[in-house]
């Protein structure tokens, strides 16, 4: 039995078929699906927060609210109980019961429990019952709570006739023969709080009093059925639900909706707002954006399959250059070139390759190149020879610089008596600080020497201003190295930094000799700097008087006098620089 070989142009056209469809499909879905998920996450956050804000807010105006009464029953109860001023107090009463709809009555107990006045929106009025009001719940919790900062005892919701929500709160006074003033404070006044929330169009809040009972919804009929209606059940559980989650959570309301709901408590009356909105109102965006991707991906993958289609027998040739071509550039031959003569899309592929491989040879030829200037110079003198394009900007110069060196103090008996790891990780903390903020300050870190360093002002990199730049560098050097003092002397090295810095005119440039050369400078100012740096304490900062100059009024210097440095003729001036604490 013979077989027939498989058409090849066939088969690479299903091929190429195949590698269109999937690069259009497969970022489409990727795309749609990140968008679903990273709106999905936004919007439920930001809905998370909204809710609780909202929650939070009712939950302190409420808390406004009951604070409001409470307050002004605390004037009731200022001075002790005098019968001489009964008719005030009774005016007193009165008049808190105009300004404060919500008090329904107002009692007044003496220190002794007895009942000296009541006045009442629903009852008749008395004065001087003397009734033995000492084991009313009230009058005993206040009394209890005399000692707490608010004074006050707050009673459980009860509902009168079966249906409007109450709650007593007592106040005592600061001292006991001042006595004690019970309100009788109607709840139904909440709901103007609740009911000015709203979270998108169908959004509510509500609120639940420690055993789950309903007090204020925006729908008053719901309160009024009591505290036995089977309607807020579910808005109890909710309240549980949300509380388990920590604060927001997915339940069901009272109509049996998924909604998203947040909690706030409201203190000493452990009553609780909850703050919800339907989950299909809340993420509805997200369902209609998944729609409109989903009728795009659908769109896209029967465009690409036409695409795919229409293209495919057209390039297999091209595809197989490109292919080959990518692979050598991929490889690191930046030297080869596609040859695809077409003046189409094809070719002016073919010709970006061509140019991004000859930009990658001439990236990677610069890369090599400061790798190899990093190898003797330091960082930022070999980026300002690549940038020029010249090294001529190393040739020897004269030039106004400010030198500054920096020596660790006790380094020598600390490397000899130390391991040389601990010796070794020492300096790598050190130079790695050093050098961070050397190149923070635009300067140029030129020799490394044991535990020393040596660092330029001004050359080769130009500096604005380098004599004030000098001294914030030594300043920053020393602070630097501060945190790392404290650490060394926890591990009891004796370790301690000094530095010293000069500036004036300088011969700069590369010294060395073939295959290595460093740059750096020559001159007094070198040495003066060096001098400055070994006579400088531990954490200390010497500077001479050019840079003293061009800093005088920027920052606290001090005259230390003329001091004798090794290898001067002269005493020199010295000052030193405040590094703080």
């Amino acid at each position: 039995m013979v077989k027939l070989a498989a058409d090849p142009r066939r088969s690479l056209f299903a091929k190429y078929c195949v590698v269109l469809f999937a690069a259009v499909a497969l970022p489409l879905f990727a795309n749609g699906g990140l968008e679903a998920w990273f709106g999905y996450r936004d919007r439920r956050d930001q809905l998370h927060a909204l809710l609780g804000l909202e929650a939070r807010d009712a939950a302190l105006r409420i808390q406004g609210f009951i604070d409001t009464i409470r307050e002004q029953l605390g004037w009731m109860v200022q001075l002790p109980w005098n019968p001489a001023a009964e008719e005030r107090q009774r005016l007193d009463a009165l008049r808190l019961l105009r300004q404060v709809p919500s008090i329904a009555q107002i009692t007044l107990v003496d220190g002794e429990g007895r009942e000296r006045l009541q006045v009442s929106r629903v009852s008749l009025n008395r004065a001087g019952s003397g009734a033995d009001r000492s084991g009313d719940p009230a009058v005993a919790g206040a009394m209890s709570a005399r000692t707490t900062p608010a004074r006050a005892w707050y009673g459980p919701v009860t509902y009168h006739r079966g249906s409007e929500p109450f709650m007593t709160l007592a106040v005592a006074g600061n001292r006991l023969s001042v006595g004690v003033a019970v309100a009788e404070i109607n709840l139904k006044l909440i709901r103007d709080v609740v009911s000015g929330i709203r979270i998108g169009e169908t959004g509510q809040a509500f609120v639940l009093d420690g055993p789950g009972r309903l007090i204020a919804h925006p729908d008053i009929s719901l309160v009024l059925r009591g505290a036995d209606d089977p309607a807020a059940r579910p808005l109890a559980t909710l309240r549980q639900v949300v509380h388990v989650a920590g604060g927001t959570a997915t339940g069901v309301d009272a109509g049996g909706r998924r909604v998203i709901a947040a909690t706030a408590a409201i203190p000493g009356v452990d009553w609780t707002v909850v703050v919800m909105q339907p989950a299909a109102e809340a993420f509805g965006p997200i369902v209609r954006a998944l729609l409109r991707t989903g009728a795009l991906i659908l769109l896209g993958l029967l465009f690409a399959a036409a695409l795919a289609y229409g293209l495919a027998r057209h390039m297999t040739g091209p595809v197989r250059l490109l292919e080959d071509g990518t692979q050598r550039i991929g490889a690191g031959d930046f030297g080869h070139r596609i040859a695809i003569s077409s003046a189409d899309e094809l070719g002016r592929l073919a010709a970006r390759f061509n140019a991004m491989a000859a930009e990658l040879a001439l990236s990677q030829e610069r890369q090599e190149r400061i790798a190899r200037l990093r190898r003797f110079l330091a960082p930022q003198v070999a980026e300002l020879v690549e940038r020029s394009g010249d090294d001529g900007v190393l040739d020897g110069r004269r030039v106004e610089v400010a030198v500054i060196f920096g020596d660790l103090r006790g380094f020598t008996a600390f490397s000899a008596g130390s391991p040389p790891e601990v010796v070794i990780e020492v300096l790598g903390e050190y130079f790695a600080a050093l050098g961070t903020v050397i190149t923070a300050h635009g300067a140029t870190l030129v020799t490394f020497t044991g535990d020393g360093l040596m660092a330029l002002v001004n050359a080769p990199v130009p500096t604005p201003d380098p004599g004030p730049t000098a001294v914030r560098l030594a300043i920053a050097m020393q602070e630097a190295v501060r945190p790392l003092a404290r650490t060394w002397a926890a591990h009891g090295y004796g370790i301690g930094f000094g530095v010293g810095a000069a500036m004036g005119l300088a011969t700069v440039g590369r010294i060395g000799c073939e295959g290595r050369s460093d740059y750096t400078a020559i001159g007094p100012v070198v040495n003066l700097a060096a001098r400055l740096c070994a006579v400088a304490a531990d954490a200390q900062v010497l500077i001479d008087a050019s840079l003293a100059e061009t800093v005088r009024g920027r920052c606290a210097v001090t005259a230390l006098g003329a001091l004798p440095l090794k290898g001067l003729v002269r005493e020199v001036p010295v000052f030193g620089v405040a590094c703080g604490p």
